[in-house]
């Protein structure tokens, strides 16, 4: 168990350590942004962040729903289990 603990956080540092800077915008985004920061407006440069948070969210959920579930299945074989085993008093 512990090591397939210590793989995968080895596994979530390696990808942090490669990853490169993202740039997710739709092409009306970039170019209203980049107007934006022409004109001298400050407003936009957040708008980069803001679709990253909006792309990250539905993973995140996913993420979460299969954790709850894997918690529930694992309670739920668990409990089977000692059920099926006979009671030993050693």
């Amino acid at each position: 168990m512990k090591r397939k603990i210590i793989f995968v956080l080895f596994l979530f540092a390696l990808t942090l350590a490669v990853s490169s800077e993202v740039n997710a915008q739709c092409a009306m985004c970039s170019i209203n942004a980049e107007q934006g920061v022409k004109n001298g407006n400050t407003v936009s440069a957040g708008l980069n962040t803001g679709v990253l948070y909006l792309l990250a969210i539905p993973y995140l959920m996913a993420m979460v729903v299969g954790v709850i579930w894997y918690k529930k299945y694992r309670k739920k074989n668990v409990h089977l289990n000692m059920k099926n085993e006979p009671f030993n008093l050693n």
